[in-house]
């Protein structure tokens, strides 16, 4: 394969995939000169060392818009989009963010800003490390293969750690976006955190929006046996009024059991 074919096909490319395509393997300065010409002719950019970008030919390599999912895909070799980043590729987040997440097992490095979008590497969590598979699809994403957690897995890890997206509204907003969820794969992923709040706040929300995602009392009942055996706060440092929810023995910001963010009916 030459570089032109290669720029054609690889939107995203790291500099270890155009070595492998281009099967260049003992002079790295001919695969140098290459990647120098192509980005003084405008056919690329370079994100971060090692990374780089396909320009259109005759665009403008300075206002070339970049796909942040594609970027964050590649941002590690084993890069998955996680968090809030899946909500969003998912068409489920509810409010665009300049931020995006990549969960990954290489060692973290810190937060990478490019064109005002930052992108945050996460270590994924210990628990799931015997499970690297679990929740997570490879999809075909603009000529691009990318690893991205399943809706199922997303919805737990968001609720696992909100902090992530610090704002209730948005995470209760944006997982009321989802209109199905398989509950065994959702247990069975909570299985493996083994965290009793989290637990408790998947539960909460499944029981809350009973109607909206077709569950019955039947389907709540494999929740009640890992629900803590004291009351846990969905939100520990939230400083609002509070109200216990005996069911699940969790404590829970009457803001959110109310949805203050919602505007009233008006009356005509």
């Amino acid at each position: 394969m030459n570089m032109e074919t290669f720029l054609v096909q690889n939107q995203v490319f790291t500099i270890e995939e155009a070595r492998n395509a281009l099967e260049i393997e003992k002079n790295r300065s001919t695969l140098n000169n290459l990647l120098a010409y192509h980005l003084q002719k405008g056919h690329i950019i370079r994100i971060r060392k090692g990374l780089y970008y396909t320009i259109g030919r005759g665009a403008d390599a300075k206002t070339y818009p970049t796909d942040p999912y594609l970027i964050a895909g590649k941002m590690a070799p084993d890069s998955i989009l996680a968090y809030h980043t899946s909500l969003g590729f998912h068409g489920k987040l509810h409010s665009l963010r300049t931020d995006f997440i990549y969960i990954t097992q290489r060692k973290v490095k810190p937060p990478f800003v490019f064109r005002d979008t930052t992108f945050k590497g996460i270590a994924i969590p210990k628990e799931s490390l015997a499970y690297p598979d679990l929740g997570v699809e490879i999809v075909d994403y603009q000529g691009c293969k990318i690893r991205v957690t399943t809706l199922e897995r997303t919805f737990v890890d968001v609720l696992d750690r909100p902090a992530l997206i610090n704002n209730w509204e948005e995470i209760w907003r944006s997982l009321e976006s989802i209109e199905y969820l398989n509950l065994q794969q959702v247990l069975a992923y909570a299985k493996i955190l083994n965290n009793v709040t989290t637990y408790a706040r998947i539960a909460f929300f499944l029981d809350q929006h009973r109607e909206m995602l077709g569950l019955t009392e039947k389907d709540l009942l494999p929740f009640d046996a890992f629900k803590p055996k004291s009351p846990h706060y969905l939100d520990r440092h939230n400083k609002e009024p509070n109200q216990l929810i005996a069911r699940w023995n969790l404590i829970v910001p009457k803001s959110l059991l109310q949805k203050t963010w919602e505007e009233p009916h008006e009356n005509f």
